[in-house]
């Protein structure tokens, strides 16, 4: 059975729904100026690291380091977000072919990016714990434990995301009988 053509006019309620989409590129806009911001942060630190190295502790250039980690990581999902966000809900950024194309940018959409956003945080959220286990004899118990707790919230979110996802995607394409 064949489709009828698309119309090219919408109706007027549609086309504003449609291009109410538009409105996200402010947010995606002012996540590049956070981007800005993290690597301006990312340098100020770093220039604290290599004007340290002869008189820094191992462990305080541990942890400098842990936190250029942890810029880098959030740059990441700011980057995941930005891009995959805005060619999944706003417009396609038209990149096929393009030798600096993002492998995972070809098969992205809403339920993969929860994933690899989720993902991205337990990343994040493990450089934050490392850097607390390194100072944990400054820190209370309390504090050690709590942010353990968080992690593992974390972890369980992505796992719980991540069958969801897997359980979404096996409904949508249930195996061929033979």
């Amino acid at each position: 059975m064949e489709q009828p053509p698309a119309n090219p006019r919408m109706k007027p309620m549609s086309a504003i729904l449609f291009g109410s989409r538009w409105l996200q590129l402010p947010l995606y806009l002012g996540l590049i100026v956070a981007q800005v911001v993290y690597v301006f942060h990312f340098m100020v630190e770093l220039t604290h690291l290599v004007q340290g190295m002869v008189t820094l502790s191992e462990e305080h250039i541990m942890l400098i380091v842990l936190g250029l980690i942890d810029v880098v990581m959030i740059s990441n999902l700011l980057i995941m977000v930005i891009v995959g966000g805005y060619e999944t809900f706003v417009s396609r950024l038209n990149l096929r072919g393009h030798p600096d194309e993002p492998d995972w940018l070809s098969h992205v959409n809403a339920n993969l990016l929860k994933v690899k956003l989720a993902t991205a945080i337990i990343g994040i959220s493990s450089i934050h714990l490392l850097k607390t286990f390194i100072n944990a004899a400054n820190l209370d118990n309390k504090v050690l434990i709590w942010q353990t707790v968080i992690h593992m919230a974390f972890v369980l979110s992505a796992v719980a995301i991540a069958y969801i996802d897997k359980l979404m995607s096996g409904a949508a394409h249930p195996p061929e009988k033979h």
